[in-house]
């Protein structure tokens, strides 16, 4: 019986190569279309309603109707408006249901009535009555959920000042795409699109976002991870609304 020769064998080899590479580059372009689809269909469109909220109402979402300060959930801000307000205390967020991560929310206002009272059309998320939410699989798999959340950040905010969307549950590798394209970049410390807490690079200096995919869900250091079937760990982004 004749076994195979070595041409042979380099010849399977070569074909088992080319067969495992576009697997996965099969899995990269998938990917890389659920990254622009939750940026086109949840986000942009997000951004889309409070532009229609500012638009139909003259103020930005949840702020005062009679008199306005400009601030998500100004209607609810009990400090003193005007002058230097970088030591202030800052409104509530407006969210759906429980507040995102390290955010505190108004205990009378959520987001999904706000939008609705006033006839805006809502994204779809996660159906009825979740629609700040989007599930997806993280690269390992596991099933990961964005929440999006409405907020001010007063002045020397390291995320950025002003109004923003707060998404909470992103992986870093999802939250690089966006980044790259709401803004051209994935730097996580600069422009519209930042990390939470992320202290700007020396001058023009770009900042990685303070994490990656081979961590896992919770972890807090710099250093690599071993577990590739873990839920992997999240980020939480401020994005600039431009009122």
């Amino acid at each position: 019986m004749r076994g195979f020769t070595l041409v042979e064998m380099a010849v399977v080899l070569v074909i088992i190569g080319v067969i495992m590479s576009a697997v996965m580059i099969g899995r990269d372009v998938q990917r890389n279309a659920e990254y622009t689809k939750i940026r086109q269909t949840f986000i942009n469109q997000w951004a889309v309603v409070y532009n229609s909220y500012v638009q139909r109402t003259g103020v930005v979402i949840g702020d005062n109707l009679a008199s306005p300060s400009w601030m998500v959930n100004g209607a609810n801000y009990t400090g003193t408006f005007g002058g230097d307000m970088s030591g202030v205390t800052p409104p509530n967020a407006i969210c759906e249901g429980a507040a995102g991560k390290n955010m505190a929310r108004a205990a009378t206002l959520t987001l999904r009535s706000l939008v609705l009272n006033v006839g805006i059309e809502l994204p779809a998320g996660r159906g009825v009555g979740k629609e700040d939410r989007y599930a997806y699989l993280d690269t390992n798999g596991n099933p990961q959920e964005l929440q999006v959340c409405f907020q001010w950040n007063r002045p020397g905010t390291r995320s950025g000042s002003g109004n923003v969307m707060v998404i909470s549950g992103l992986t870093p590798d999802l939250a690089r795409a966006l980044a790259a394209g709401i803004k051209g970049n994935a730097d996580a410390s600069s422009g519209s699109f930042r990390q939470e807490g992320v202290t700007g690079g020396a001058g023009s200096a770009a900042v990685l976002w303070t994490a990656n995919n081979t961590q896992a869900y919770g972890a807090t250091g710099g250093a690599d991870g071993t577990d590739r079937e873990a839920q992997v760990v999240t980020v939480v982004a401020h994005y600039k609304m431009n009122q």
